[in-house]
């Protein structure tokens, strides 16, 4: 397996949905930005949105940032079917992320939520960020942040939300 970053799963969920029992899932639809290589555990750079799509965590597959890049930059697309919850409660982002544990190279990864993505050249409105530096070598870590409230009041287009990995090789 090549050395890099490996994401076995990610979506946005919205605990309190329209009404107030139901649960919003945004899972990945579509692969948006991908020039960078990122591949799936199979080894394959088409469609890996399909390999982080699930409902229940699976950390046998993955994606993976490809081996030798300083910076690779991935980018999909989610649900285009949620609802505005009209609350800034709930909004919680998730995944699962390791360092292959044959890399000796420092990795490091800038998880975003943006809004109105389109192209690395025009990036819409970012939600919200957050950086893990010096991934342990195959030490499983899990996170799942809670959006503060201004950060979900942010969002105006659920239906137009996008997921941005960096992965950065020191």
């Amino acid at each position: 397996m090549p050395s890099g970053l490996l994401i076995s799963l990610l979506f946005l969920g919205d605990g309190a949905g329209p009404a107030p029992s139901s649960a919003q899932f945004a899972r990945p639809i579509a692969d948006i930005t991908n020039a960078d290589h990122w591949l799936d555990n199979a080894g394959s750079s088409v469609t890996i949105f399909d390999t982080i799509d699930e409902v229940a965590l699976s950390t046998s597959d993955y994606i993976q940032s490809s081996a030798g890049l300083s910076s690779a930059i991935y980018v999909a697309a989610l649900t285009t079917t949620l609802e505005d919850p009209a609350t800034s409660t709930g909004h919680i982002v998730r995944y699962v992320y390791r360092k292959d544990s044959s890399g000796a190279a420092q990795i490091n990864l800038t998880v975003e939520l943006r809004q109105d993505y389109v192209s690395e050249a025009s990036l819409g409105t970012l939600i919200w960020t957050t950086n893990h530096t010096n991934i342990v070598s195959s030490v499983q870590s899990t996170a799942s942040v809670t959006l503060l409230g201004t950060e979900a009041d942010a969002i105006t287009a659920y239906s137009s939300l996008y997921l941005r990995f960096i992965s950065n090789q020191i």
